[in-house]
């Protein structure tokens, strides 16, 4: 019996011990507590016995409880009160008051220093629940990030208290370090940064999906599968059991075409894919084909300057779209979506504009949009006869090699005319094998290709680049850094030059840059254009989390079944030497069935080309009047 009752006390003392632990593990709120149930202890014993005792300084009244209270309270909290106590038996009390004060103070500023250094790390880590509303998620990190808050600085300028959340498996305080040096001027926009994992379902809750305006799912950089985490990331947000009702606008970028169908099925409706490789590889080979071209696709993808606007336009209900394309001075008509948000670029210009179909316009802005009440002011004896243009063959050289090769040399195939020539030169070593495998569209084009240094400025004589229509210079970028690739790219165009001077002929060239800050290195080569990977796609993808229509938008751009850019003599449209406004243009290009959208200023001058576009001009105002020369071109939308 003894031995049951020592065990039963042992237990109970044991579970006291337990209880205790649990307490001291919940954190400093918990400390704080026993603190003060310690001072209250100290506190209350203090008075009683100062009470009951009738202990009192000297020359004093005695003291109720609880005055005696209120003077040990006084003591606990400042040592230095207790100096100008007087008799012996009070000042004994009050000693033991205040020693145990000292212990209770240096122990509570312990632990609120404590638990202020854990808030702290834990704030440092990233890992607080957003509350924001209406905001733009990014996850994942890669350094097409920069690009896309850039631009969606300039997007959120109208906006009040815009705010963009990023979330990647980073530390919170070096992405914002590296946010603040890369992105200086966030306007009035910011910048939270959380870390952790976008395919987790419990690290996504952090940024509030469910309140956000769009979300952006970047290709993670240096992953070893990244569109397999791209899609589980889409997969944990559309299949998320605490998502909102609403659709979701999600932007997620593919960088291999075979992973997009997968991507769509996982996505559905509320996904709009940005195919990276497939979109740098079409505008490519458009702006090989056409110089200049890359700039009108940079002045559509980015926020400054005109960009394109989806918007329901009552005004034009019941009119045809060729008739609506004359109806706006400021802006541009180039499509319609109809009810179920099917896109059609440049439609038959008999098509009748019906309720719930939306407009497709190029604007600066979405305050731009408004129909006019100008006179046309359409010369019709300025509109030339029709002119038809014959394909011929072409010959292009592509000089470098990766991933984005095979798709470059399709698309190329699926527009040239009979008889082209594609010759490929690089200096990797699968080149032969990768060329063996290539898909080629018809029996327009045929493929050639050698193992040749690029960087070699004899081994480039040796082709005879002269010779042909179109270079393609490509970056080494599947073996090398993005510096080094550019860097190799830049030799590459600095011997084109030079051969090109020696043989006193021009040479169309297009080059592939993968960092934006080398492209004004790049200007010194003098390239027709350069088409910047991670800009474009950055771009798009900004695009695309602000307007749900422009995956499809720009899909049925870059396909040769859809309308496309092209840039067209002017002479083919227009009597040149020849004052006129921009309706003008606009009705001759109607009556072919296409749309114009800008033109191209052969000689421009650089105080006539602030922004570096090369002549080209995007969304002039119809109304303003226009002399075109020799050497102009025309850039409309139109079917081939």
């Amino acid at each position: 019996m003894a031995n049951s009752g020592e065990r039963a006390r042992g237990g109970f003392g044991r579970r006291l011990r337990y209880e205790f632990d649990k307490s001291m593990a919940a954190g400093p709120i918990a400390l704080i507590g026993w603190l003060a149930v310690i001072s209250l202890i100290v506190i209350v014993l203090a008075a009683a016995a100062i009470a009951l005792l009738h202990i009192a300084p000297e020359g004093s009244d005695q003291l109720s409880f609880g005055e005696a209270a209120w003077e040990a309270l006084m003591r606990t909290l400042d040592s230095g009160t207790m100096g100008g106590d007087t008799g012996w038996s009070f000042r004994i009390v009050m000693l033991l008051v205040t020693l145990g004060g000292i212990f209770v103070v240096s122990a509570l500023i312990g632990v609120l220093s404590t638990g202020l250094e854990g808030k702290l790390d834990e704030l440092r880590k990233g890992r607080s629940d957003v509350l924001e509303r209406d905001h733009t998620i990014i996850l994942n990190w890669s350094p097409s990030i920069f690009d896309i808050i850039s631009e969606l600085t300039i997007a959120n300028q109208s906006r009040r208290r815009p705010r963009i959340v990023v979330m990647a498996d980073h530390d919170k305080v070096e992405m914002e370090d590296e946010i603040a040096s890369k992105v200086p001027n966030l306007r009035n926009t910011r910048v939270i940064c959380r870390s952790g994992d976008p395919t987790d379902l419990g690290d996504l809750g952090i940024t509030s999906p469910q309140t956000s305006r769009s979300i952006i799912v970047l290709s993670p950089a240096g992953a070893d599968d990244p569109d397999s985490r791209v899609i589980k990331t889409v997969l944990a947000l559309v299949n998320d059991p605490r998502r909102r009702r609403e659709k979701y606008q999600i932007a997620a970028e593919i960088r291999d075409g075979r992973n997009a169908d997968l991507a769509r099925v996982v996505g559905g409706e509320e996904l709009q894919l940005v195919l990276a490789d497939e979109l740098i590889a079409r505008i490519i080979v458009h702006s090989s084909r056409q110089s200049g071209l890359s700039a009108v696709y940079s002045e559509l993808l980015d926020f400054d300057g005109s960009e394109i606007y989806t918007a329901e336009q009552k005004a034009i209900e019941g009119a045809s779209f060729g008739d609506a394309l004359m109806a706006y001075d400021t802006c541009t008509l180039i499509g319609l979506t109809d009810p179920s948000g099917r896109v059609f670029l440049n439609p038959p210009m008999e098509t009748q504009i019906r309720a719930g179909m939306k407009a497709i316009l190029i604007a600066e802005d979405d305050s731009a949009i408004k129909v006019t009440a100008n006179p046309l002011n359409v010369d019709h004896t300025a509109i030339a006869l029709y002119r038809r243009q014959e394909k011929a063959p072409e010959r292009t050289l592509m000089l470098g090699w990766n991933r984005r090769g095979p798709m470059i040399a399709f698309e190329l195939s699926r527009y040239v005319a009979p008889g082209s020539v594609l010759t490929i030169a690089a200096d990797t070593p699968e080149l032969q094998e990768q060329v063996g495998a290539l898909m080629i569209a018809g029996n327009n084009l045929q493929v050639e290709y050698g193992i040749v240094d690029t960087a070699s400025r004899a081994a480039l004589e040796g082709l005879d680049v002269p010779s042909y229509n179109h270079v393609l210079v490509l970056g080494y970028s599947d073996h090398l850094d993005a510096q080094a690739t550019d860097t190799r790219t830049l030799v590459t165009l600095l011997h084109l030059r030079k051969i090109a001077e020696a043989a006193g002929s021009r040479i169309n060239v297009v080059s592939e840059m993968i960092d934006v800050r080398n492209r004004q290195l790049a200007e010194v080569t003098r390239a027709d254009d350069f088409v910047v990977s991670n800009k474009l796609v950055s771009l798009m993808l900004a695009q695309a989390s602000e307007n749900e229509n422009i995956g499809a938008i720009f899909a049925d751009l870059l396909d040769e079944q859809g309308s496309e850019i092209y840039m067209r003599p002017a002479e083919t449209y227009l009597e040149l030497d020849h004052p006129m406004s921009f309706y003008t243009v606009t009705e001759a290009c109607r009556q072919r069935g296409e749309v114009a959208i800008g033109y191209v200023k052969a000689l421009a001058a650089n105080a006539d080309d602030p922004r570096n576009m090369g002549g080209v001009v995007v969304n002039p105002r119809k109304s303003e009047t226009i002399t075109f020369v020799a050497g102009d071109r025309i850039i409309v939308l139109a079917r081939d």
